[in-house]
C-alpha cells in the first residue's frame, strides 16, 4: 500500500460516490478536508474483518472482492467492487467493526474518509441520509437474493449466474478476462474448485461459454440464461 492523494479534490473527482451530489459545496469540502488516498497492489488487504470501522472507504480506480472470512480458511466471495462505489458494511452501526474483508484484484485507488465526519453529515442533511439508506438496502437485498440461491440452485446454475455477474454488472460484455482464479470462483458460488473446472468445461462442451486460464467469452447467452434461472 502507498499513500500520496493524486485526486485533486473530491468536487473535481469523475469517480465520485453518487450520493455525494446530495452534499452542498462546503460538506463537499469537509468530506475532501478528511480524506486521504491510499494505492493497493493486487492482492493487498484493503479492510480486514473484525477491524474498526474508524473510516468509510470509497473506490476511485481499480477492482477488489469484497468477502466473508469463515471457518476453517473457507472464505466466502460477496460481490466485486468497482470505482465509485461506497464500501461500509453494517458494522458501522452496529458494533463499529467490519462485517467483512475487502482485498485488492487491480491495482486499486482508494479514498478513506472519516466516519465521524461521515456521520455528521448524515445527521445534518436529510437526502445524503436517506441516499445512504438506499445504497445500503439495495446492498441488502442483493445479498439475500444471493443467498437463496446458493441455497436453492444445482452448482451448474450458481456458476452461470456468476458468469452473468461478471458480464452484465462488472464489464458490461459477453467477452471479459476473469480477475478471479478458479479457486476464488468456487469461494463465490460455495463450491470447489475441482467443480469450478468441471462445469466451466460442460458449459464449453455444449457450445454456451469459451474459456481459458483468463479469459470467459460467452456463446449463448440464453442458454446460459436458462441454466441460471433453472439450476
Amino acid at each position: 500500500m502507498s499513500g500520496g492523494n493524486l485526486i485533486d479534490s473530491c468536487e473535481n473527482c469523475t469517480r465520485q460516490w453518487k450520493n455525494f451530489q446530495h452534499l452542498t459545496k462546503t460538506e463537499l469540502q469537509l468530506i475532501n478536508e478528511n480524506r486521504y488516498e491510499a494505492t493497493f497492489k493486487p492482492g493487498e488487504i484493503m479492510l480486514k474483518q473484525g477491524s474498526p470501522t474508524s473510516n468509510a472507504l470509497f473506490m476511485a480506480n481499480g477492482m477488489a472482492k469484497t468477502y466473508i472470512e469463515g471457518i476453517n480458511g473457507k472464505n466466502f466471495i460477496m460481490s466485486i467492487a468497482l470505482p465509485g462505489r461506497l464500501i461500509m458494511g453494517p458494522g458501522a452501526y452496529v458494533n463499529s467493526r467490519h462485517t467483512y474483508s475487502v482485498a485488492a484484484i487491480t491495482t486499486v485507488q482508494a479514498c478513506f474518509i472519516s466516519f465521524d465526519i461521515f456521520k455528521q453529515l448524515v445527521r445534518v442533511n436529510g437526502a445524503f441520509a436517506e441516499s445512504l439508506i438506499e445504497d445500503i438496502s439495495a446492498k441488502s437485498l442483493r445479498s439475500h437474493i444471493r443467498m437463496v440461491n446458493l441455497l436453492q440452485k444445482r452448482m451448474s446454475g450458481r456458476l452461470a449466474e456468476v458468469l452473468l455477474y461478471f458480464s452484465d454488472e462488472v464489464f458490461h460484455n459477453d467477452e471479459y478476462e476473469m480477475i478471479l482464479s478458479r479457486q476464488e470462483l468456487g469461494e463465490m458460488t460455495s463450491m470447489a474448485k475441482e467443480c469450478v473446472v468441471r462445469i466451466l468445461k460442460e458449459l464449453e462442451d455444449s457450445g454456451v461459454i469459451y474459456s481459458d486460464s483468463s479469459k470467459i467469452k460467452i456463446l449463448d447467452r440464453k442458454k446460459l440464461i436458462q441454466i441460471s434461472e433453472k439450476g
